[in-house]
Order: C-alpha cells, then structure tokens, then sequence
C-alpha cells in the first residue's frame, strides 16, 4: 500500500479515472505494474485513505448490487419465500442439535461450572497468561474445586479444556439466538406470513432467549456453596431436565414446522394407517419422558449406581427404591430409582417402537411413512444398544 501511495505521475488531466472494482484489482498488483494502473495522484487524499469519488463507486455498486438481489428477491412467488423459510427453519435445527450434543459432551466432561460468570452477549476468551490464571483463580473459588477438584488435582492446560468446552456451547447458543430473532424480527412485518407462522416464529424466539437465562440458572445452582451438603457439587437436576427439555421443545417445534412448510402431511382415510398415527404420537411422548428421565440420570450421576444388566446387581427390583420421604421425592432424588425408572421407561419406549413397525409391516404405506418407520425402530434399536 505504501508503494502505490508513493507513486506520482505527470498527466495533469487524466481521461477517466478507474472504478472502484479495476482499484481494488490492482491492489493485489506487483508493485511493478501499479504506476500503469494507478494514473492520477487524485486517487489518494493521504498515504492510507481512498479519494471520495472511488469510495463513491465503491457505494454505489454495492447499491447496485443490493437493488439486485432486493428485486430477485420480490419477484420471487410466496412459494418460493415459504420454502426459503422452511430451509431457514431446518438449519436452526441443525444448530440447536449441535448445541444439544455440544451440551452433552460438556455434562459427560464435567466442564460446565469452569466459567463461574455470565454476559448475556458473551466475551472473548483469555489471550494472555496473567487472564488465564485469573480465570483459574475463579474456578478455584467455585465449591467443584474446593470440594472434589483440589484432592485429584488439575493443571492450567486442563482447565483451559474444560472452559474452552463450556464457553464454546454459551457461543453456540448465541450463534443460536442471533440465527432466530434477527431473521424472526424481519420476517414479522411481512405480509406473505400467515399469523399462525408468525405466532410459531415469536414462540421461538421466546424460547431462544429463554434457554440462555435458564442455562445460567442452571449453572448458578452449581456455584451455591453447600458446606452442609455431603454429595459432590453439582447442578441442580431439576434445573439441568428443565433446560435439555426446553431444547428438545425448541427442536421438535422448529422442526414440524419446517416440515409442515416443505413437506404437507399427506392425510390418509384409513383407519389402520390412522392407528399408527396415533401410536406414534404415543411413541413421541413417551420418548420425551424418557429422555428427562435420562436427564434426571445425568444430574445424579445415577448410571453409576448400578453398572450391571439387566439386573441391578443380583437383584431386578432394588431394595433401596423407597428411601426418601414423601414418596415422590424419590423418583426425582434417589439414584437407584432415578436408574431404575430410565431403564423401566426405556424397555416401555422400545416395546412401543416395536409395536408400531409390526403394525405396518402388512400395510401398504407412503414411502415417506414407510421410511419413517424404518427409521424409528432402527433409532430405537441403536438407542438401547448406546444405553446398555
């Protein structure tokens, strides 16, 4: 850049001067071919600014461009926007499926409680050594540390693990929020949105928003210090089964929705395809319920209670399966029933799984529904072969 600037010329009155896209072109020059490209020491006000009539074409061929694709885009048929609403809606599932199992891997490595602050638009990460140790100061003010970490021990490299882990699912949350509402805002003034889609889009980002301040609350309940408690520091199970269902609720919704957009359900007068139909709204349910069951698991640690199948030791029932008082405390807080009841609900789910593929198999169904029933229950057979 500093070649170029020093380059004069002896035309007095140049013939044209060049546009912003030949400019920019030779900027990526040698420095030997800049004097026959840059003919006119007009086009630089100082050694580092662009003259005002090349940053003037600059800005009106991005207005060209943008007056482009603005009438592409209205020329399009309300079909078309649809569809491009249902993909937008696909790839939001994507992201939130990634988060989920980002979320996961950050449970099973224990890295949630690392970052022991939130911000709601987030912050960079440590850069130096003297951040970075002020962020491991912090954790080690957190109960995890003073109560499990500090007996086993953990170096600065392993600690920039676990908090790269959970400050990269807080980002993918926002990537999430920002990929939702912001298009969810435009999309609201349009015309060609029916009212429904738009109280489903408003739905969304509600949920969105409230997913960040629910995995906070989650988190908080993790930093508590507890000097009375005798378990290891954790989150609240409660609280962890609240914010993966929020998710799952997110998924689901956005993903039906694009459906509904891109695929219509194909409606069927028969009543053995009408069974399935509502057998596997029985499936789905049950399979949420199963999966806060699993979420109840993960909060407690509970799949390490008993590490033997099928039985529970030697035994099918447990003995310890009624301890707390009430009752139902026991189903939420007690981690032998808390295990038991997963595996109660997962054999439920399977069997149900089961039931639904051998109702279809005599029937001449849809290929959509026939490779949704394929789908299921080689889903459900991989889900019990991952939980055993």
């Amino acid at each position: 850049m500093l070649c170029l600037c020093r380059i004069r010329t002896a035309v007095s009155k140049p013939a044209s001067l060049p546009s912003s896209r030949q400019l920019f072109t030779s900027l990526r020059k040698p420095p030997h071919q800049l004097p026959s490209l840059c003919r006119s020491r007009q086009l630089f006000t100082s050694p580092y600014k662009i003259s005002r009539r090349a940053l003037h074409n600059t800005l009106c061929t991005s207005r060209r461009l943008l007056t482009t694709i603005t009438a592409r885009y209205t020329a399009l048929s309300v079909e078309s926007k649809s569809r491009m609403v249902g993909y937008w809606l696909l790839g939001c599932c994507g992201l939130v499926a990634t988060t989920v199992s980002v979320g996961g891997v950050t449970r099973l490595t224990e890295s949630g409680l690392s970052m022991t602050d939130w911000e709601f638009a987030g912050r960079r990460a440590p850069r130096t050594a003297e951040e970075w140790e002020v962020e491991f100061n912090k954790y080690k003010a957190s109960p995890q540390w003073k109560y499990q970490v500090c007996y086993s021990g953990m170096t600065l490299n392993e600690f920039k693990f676990i908090w790269y882990m959970e400050w990269g699912h807080r980002h993918l949350g926002r990537v999430i929020g920002t990929c939702v509402v912001f298009p969810t805002l435009a999309l609201l003034t349009r015309p060609w949105i029916s009212p429904s889609l738009k109280a489903r889009l408003a739905g969304f980002s509600s949920l969105v928003v409230c997913q960040g301040f629910l995995g906070w609350y989650m988190v908080k309940s993790g930093l508590e210090d507890k000097p009375d408690s005798h378990d290891i520091p954790r989150v609240s199970q409660y609280r962890l089964a609240a914010h993966l269902g929020s998710a799952f609720i997110l998924y689901l919704s956005m993903f039906k929705t694009s459906l509904d957009i891109l695929l219509p359900a194909q409606h069927s007068t028969s009543a053995a395809l009408q069974g399935i139909r509502k057998w596997s709204g029985g499936v789905a349910i049950l399979a949420f319920i199963t999966a806060m069951s699993g979420a109840f698991v993960a909060g407690l640690d509970a799949g390490l209670v008993y590490n033997s199948y099928p039985k529970f030791a030697d035994r099918w029932v447990p003995e310890d399966l009624i301890v707390f008082s009430p009752t139902w405390r026991n189903f939420f807080e007690n981690t032998t029933t808390v295990q038991f009841d997963h595996r109660l609900l997962g054999h439920s789910l399977m069997l149900s799984i089961c039931a639904v593929w051998l109702m279809s198999r005599p029937l001449i169904l849809p290929r959509r529904a026939h490779i949704a029933t394929q789908a299921l229950m080689g889903m459900g057979l991989m889900q019990v072969g991952l939980g055993v």
